[in-house]
C-alpha cells in the first residue's frame, strides 16, 4: 500500500486533535469536535475545510477556449474573466470522467479544480484529448485550498483580506494578494451555504489557516472535516463522483442536464447524451427519506415488493432535518414522489418514501 499523502495543514489538524482517516490517497480530517456540531456551525455560523487535496490544472493557449468547450459539457464560451462554471468531463459513451469547476482567468488562461481521487486519471485524459496544442500544467502541489462556508463567511473573508467581498457574485472569483503572495478567492462551495474557496501558495497555507481560526472567533468559526462535508452536500442533493455520477452513470440520470449544453456544438460524449435524451431515461437518481429507524448507506439495494429497482448511491442521517435521507438510482417506472420503497439494510428491509430534492432549503 502506498504511503498516504499529507496536506500542508496536517500538523494544524493534529494540534486540533482531528480524527484523521485515509481519503483518496490522503490522510484527511474526518471530524474535529463531531460531525453534528461541525455541520451546524456551517449552517448557522461559519466553518473552514481543508480541501488542499483537490487538484488544480492551469490550462492556457490561444485555443484554450476551443479545447475546453470540446472536452467539457457546459458552454465555456459563456465564461468571462473572473467567472467560474460547474461542468463535466464525459467519455464518448456519455458517462462521467469527473466533475469540476472551471474558472476563466483570461481568454487564454483557465483553472480547472478537479477531485483528488481522479487527479491523475483526469490529467491523462485531458492530455490525451489535446488536439488544440494547449498547455496543461498540474499545479496541485503548489497550492493549498481552504473552503470557508456559512452565513458568516463573507464577513470573515472580508476581514482576512481587509477588503469588501459583498460584491463578489456567486460563481465569480477575484485575485487579491494574501500577505504579498498571489491568491484566488472563488465564491463557490459544496455545502448549499454562502461561501468561498481560497487558493494560496503552499508556503502561505498555515498562515491562512491561522488567520481563519483567529479572526473567525467572533463569527463562530469551526474547523470541519469530511464527515460534515458529506452530510452538508447530501442535504442539498449535490452529486458526488463515484456515487451519483461515475463512469457507469449517465449525468442525465443524476439530473445534471443543466450543465450539458447539447446545442453548443460538438463535444466529447454529446452524441451519446443526445441519444439518451431522445430515447428517454431508463433510470434516475431520486431522493428518499426513511420512515422507520435506519440509515440507507451507499450500495443498499432498493425494492418495491419483491422487485429490485435500484440501489442507494448516498445516504446519511441529516443533522438539519433530524431524519435519515439519501439518494438512490432506480428504474424510471418507479420514480414518483411519495411512493413507498424498501431498502435492504444489512439483510433487513426498511421502509422509505421518495421525496423531492434538495432535502434542505434555506428559510
Amino acid at each position: 500500500m502506498s504511503k498516504l499523502r499529507k496536506t500542508p495543514l496536517y500538523e494544524e489538524h493534529k494540534k486540533l486533535k482531528a480524527r484523521l482517516v485515509p481519503f483518496a490517497g490522503w490522510e484527511m480530517p474526518v471530524q474535529y469536535s463531531g460531525v453534528i456540531q461541525e455541520h451546524e456551525a456551517v449552517r448557522t455560523k461559519v466553518g473552514v475545510f481543508d480541501v488542499s487535496h483537490m487538484g488544480e490544472f492551469f490550462i492556457s493557449g490561444k485555443r484554450a477556449e476551443e479545447y475546453l468547450n470540446r472536452v467539457t459539457t457546459n458552454n465555456v464560451t459563456k465564461l468571462e474573466d473572473g467567472t467560474c462554471q460547474y461542468t463535466l468531463l464525459c467519455y464518448e459513451n456519455g458517462t462521467v470522467v469527473d466533475d469540476l469547476i472551471l474558472s476563466r482567468v483570461s481568454p487564454t488562461e483557465y483553472i480547472a479544480v478537479v477531485n483528488a481521487a481522479n487527479l491523475q486519471k483526469d490529467l491523462k485524459w485531458l492530455m490525451d484529448q489535446n488536439k488544440e496544442g494547449v498547455e496543461i500544467i498540474d499545479r496541485s502541489d503548489e497550492f493549498a485550498m481552504l473552503a470557508i462556508q456559512g452565513p458568516n463567511s463573507e464577513k470573515l473573508v472580508s476581514k482576512i483580506y481587509n477588503s469588501d467581498f459583498s460584491s463578489l457574485k456567486y460563481y465569480n472569483f477575484s485575485q487579491p494578494e494574501y500577505h504579498g503572495a498571489p491568491s484566488y478567492v472563488m465564491r463557490t462551495g459544496y455545502t448549499g451555504e454562502s461561501g468561498f474557496e481560497g487558493m494560496v501558495p503552499v508556503s502561505k497555507a498555515c498562515e491562512l489557516w491561522q488567520d481563519v481560526m483567529t479572526l473567525g472567533q467572533e463569527f463562530g468559526i469551526q474547523p470541519v472535516g469530511l464527515g460534515a462535508r458529506d452530510t452538508l452536500r447530501l442535504e442539498v442533493a449535490y452529486s458526488l463522483y463515484g456515487h451519483e455520477i461515475s463512469d457507469q452513470i449517465c449525468p442525465l440520470e443524476a439530473s445534471l442536464g443543466w450543465v450539458i449544453k447539447l446545442k453548443k456544438g460538438d463535444f466529447i460524449g454529446r452524441e451519446a447524451l443526445q441519444k439518451v435524451k431522445d430515447e428517454g431515461l431508463k433510470r434516475k437518481v431520486v431522493g428518499f427519506e426513511l420512515t422507520e429507524p435506519g440509515i440507507g448507506r451507499d450500495g443498499c439495494d432498493v425494492y418495491v415488493g419483491d422487485q429490485k429497482i435500484g440501489y442507494v448511491t448516498s445516504g446519511t442521517f441529516s443533522p438539519s432535518l433530524k431524519k435519515s435521507i439519501g439518494l438512490a438510482l432506480i428504474d424510471i417506472s418507479h420514480v414518483e414522489i411519495d411512493k413507498e420503497i424498501e431498502l435492504d439494510i444489512r439483510g433487513r428491509r426498511k421502509k422509505a418514501i421518495i421525496v423531492k430534492t434538495p432535502f434542505y432549503k434555506k428559510m
